[in-house]
């Protein structure tokens, strides 16, 4: 990998994704491009200088030779900003998808690490669900038994601004009707909050990162419509809103059954729990990816596996 010359005319770099390459190499004719993705994750438009002394077209210059890297196919790092297309040129604010931890703080708030725990057995849910003062632990999922209690994580979209009352409709063209939710199959599965169905997998990459298109209508249970339009305080998005999404996560069953991925790259950390204020859990650290397929948005929700020790 390396720097593009853009010294002189455009250059376009593109490439396969990894799925695209292994697609490609199959030739059993499933190979098709049927999307693109640009991105602009070097760019610092900061650097566009209106009051630049050579005149209007230096303005941009220092924009234009930023160095730029070469595409490169690993999805878990190229293209963290992509680009999107709007029709209307006039709009203020543009949408966003938050956690939403305040709908209901014992169900939809993280644990005070910062982290969602998913408890990866039994014994773990029963430990880690309430704290060495009795008091129910929030953001503790259960990941054995998903519907064994109503902690969930809910993202929700649309115009995170008060100068636009809530009441206010979310133009069609800014709400989020598509979610791609990405995890690490080696760990855990996206299951639904209402009777923990789980989701349909789209695919799974080389690094074992499984990805989930999840969209409004066909998939009711996880995305819905934001129904709420007050100024009420158990809502993040303060001014229109669009959609939302709700999920568990379902812990693997090598995490439920074996302590190896545990070892190998997890760590240990002491909690808050049922038995003592310190006791020991083995722990890994991940991130679930969650990006709006329309409005190009994306969020990581920090995760802990968690298991007894």
């Amino acid at each position: 990998m390396g720097f593009l010359d853009n010294s002189g005319d455009i250059i376009l770099d593109a490439v396969l994704t990894d799925t695209g390459r292994m697609r490609l190499a199959k030739g059993d004719g499933s190979f098709k491009i049927v999307k693109f993705a640009l991105g602009d994750d070097e760019i610092n438009y900061e650097l566009y200088n209106k009051d630049h002394a050579d005149g209007s077209a230096y303005y941009d210059l220092e924009v234009m030779q930023t160095p730029i890297l070469e595409a490169f196919t690993d999805n878990a790092a190229s293209m963290k900003s992509k680009l999107i297309s709007i029709p209307r040129n006039n709009l203020l604010y543009l949408p966003v998808i938050k956690l939403n931890e305040v709908f209901d703080t014992s169900a939809t708030a993280r644990h005070s690490t910062g982290h969602f725990l998913i408890a990866v057995d039994s014994t773990s849910e029963t430990d880690l669900e309430i704290n060495s003062s009795a008091v129910t632990n929030a953001g503790v999922l259960f990941g054995e038994n998903p519907g064994g209690n109503g902690n969930r994580i809910r993202l929700d979209q649309g115009l995170d601004t008060n100068a636009i009352s809530p009441g206010r409709s979310l133009d069609p063209l800014l709400v989020e009707t598509q979610y791609m939710v990405e995890i690490d199959s080696r760990l855990g599965s996206i299951v639904s909050n209402t009777d923990s169905t789980k989701a349909s997998v789209s695919f799974i990459d080389d690094d074992s990162i499984a990805t989930y298109y999840l969209s409004r209508g066909t998939d009711s249970q996880f995305v819905m419509d934001i129904v709420d339009t007050s100024e009420s305080t158990n809502q993040a998005i303060q001014g229109p809103r669009g959609t939302k999404l709700v999920f568990k996560i379902m812990s693997s069953l090598e995490l439920n059954t074996s302590d190896y991925l545990f070892d190998t790259i997890g760590s240990t950390e002491n909690f808050d729990a049922k038995d003592s204020a310190t006791t020991s859990y083995k722990i890994i650290k991940t991130n679930v990816r969650v990006t709006g397929v329309n409005t190009g948005y994306r969020i990581d929700i920090p995760v802990k596996f968690c298991k007894k020790v």
